[in-house]
């Protein structure tokens, strides 16, 4: 099989997969909540920025909240950039 047909066949499942999800937030509630979409108040980016539990509560939160937004900064940074030199060439 060559890369292409894998491909279109993983396309062709992952589409079946989702025609069959009733619930979709549930289904995405996992990996929105540990992961970088996840709000600030969330273990991931607690953990992140004081992992040994040594800021307030109060601290950690701003920190969090501060770690976050620079995640998605960077992102936004790197996005712009991508559709800078997409629109040079």
């Amino acid at each position: 099989m060559t890369p292409e047909e894998r491909s279109l066949r993983a396309r062709i499942a992952v589409h079946e997969s989702w025609a069959r999800t009733p619930d979709r937030a549930a289904r995405t509630k996992p990996a929105t909540r540990n992961g970088p979409a996840a709000p600030a108040d969330s273990p991931y980016w607690q953990e992140r920025v004081d992992p040994e539990r040594r800021m307030s509560e109060a601290d950690r939160l701003k920190a969090a909240e501060n770690a976050r937004k620079a995640y998605f900064l960077r992102f936004a940074r790197a996005g712009a950039a991508a559709r800078k030199r997409k629109g040079a060439a």
